[in-house]
């Protein structure tokens, strides 16, 4: 099976490159935006595109670019008979879902204009095409790449910096090779005669306050300096701040993939516990010294 993944850069796609380098029943191609729809692909099975992180921060133009992209590609694979599998942040969810998990089958319905305009975006793919996927995302962590956000807060930690967390945003983060892994094992499936496609969640287990989810990530790099015999006076805090729409609960409900595909959500403490074994092993290789 041969996909192919737009956004080289994206730490989805770095994990994706290092999950079918351990298969032979994958292919797969990094390319950028445009270069896509110039190239053969009579034998391309799906193109998948990262999620765009930060919908709060970035700018409009920058939304806008994103979703001019992504129908583009809808065009692109209506008319080429190829599969598209469209990451979307959670953030899609802006806010007003305080009860229990959110369904996969509960379409958007954001205020804000950019927001609106990716739902857009996701409608015209259910209405278009015949094959595809739409994966809405927990934020993703991992150790390299664009949007890994582990390594910023690592950093910023370790550099004895104040790091501001929102104490009333809950969210599942999730383990981007915990998602690439689970992408390939529903393409596969799929590939291989299953008619499933349609919008799906993927978050890692149990929900935490962004807060509480960066203090672990706090605990864990103290942990494993002092196991390291690491001078921790300098570390940096975590600071609780308050989320700009005040109390807001985006936890997805992954029961739908589950049931369909099998794809289990993986626990996000053992993944931060191990990814910052990895990172603090590596910055300590670099020979710098805590200031």
């Amino acid at each position: 099976m041969k996909i192919l993944v737009v956004d080289p850069a994206h730490c989805l796609s770095l994990a994706l490159v290092a999950e079918t380098q351990e298969r032979l029943d994958v292919d797969l191609e990094l390319h950028d935006w445009t270069s896509v729809f110039s190239l053969d692909v009579g034998d391309v099975y799906a193109i998948i595109v990262p999620p765009l992180a930060h919908l709060d921060s970035i700018s409009q133009e920058a939304i806008e670019a994103h979703a001019e992209a992504v129908e583009q590609l809808i065009d692109f694979c209506r008319q080429s008979l190829i599969a598209l599998v469209w990451c979307v942040s959670d953030e899609i969810y802006e806010y007003g879902y305080d009860d229990g998990a959110i369904e996969e089958s509960l379409i958007p319905e954001p205020v804000s204009p950019s927001r609106r305009r990716l739902v857009a975006v996701g409608n015209r793919m259910r209405t278009e095409l015949r094959y595809f996927l739409m994966i809405r995302l927990g934020p993703l962590f991992g150790l390299k790449g664009k949007d890994a956000w582990l390594p910023s807060l690592l950093e910023g930690l370790y550099s004895g910096h104040i790091v501001p967390a929102e104490e009333d945003l809950y969210i599942g983060p999730t383990p981007v090779d915990a998602l690439a892994r689970g992408i390939c094992g529903m393409l596969l499936q799929l590939y291989n005669g299953a008619d499933s496609w349609g919008a799906y969640h993927m978050s890692g287990i149990e929900p935490v306050s962004v807060y509480n989810f960066v203090q672990y990530v706090h605990q864990q790099l103290d942990k494993q300096m002092k196991a390291l015999d690491q001078s921790i006076d300098h570390v940096g805090h975590v600071e609780p701040v308050e989320h700009r729409l005040g109390n807001v609960r985006r936890v997805l409900n992954c029961r739908h993939m589950l049931g369909t595909f099998g794809v289990h959500q993986k626990p996000w403490r053992i993944e931060v516990e191990r990814l910052t074994h990895r990172w603090l092993e590596a910055r300590l290789a670099l020979g710098s010294e805590l200031p």
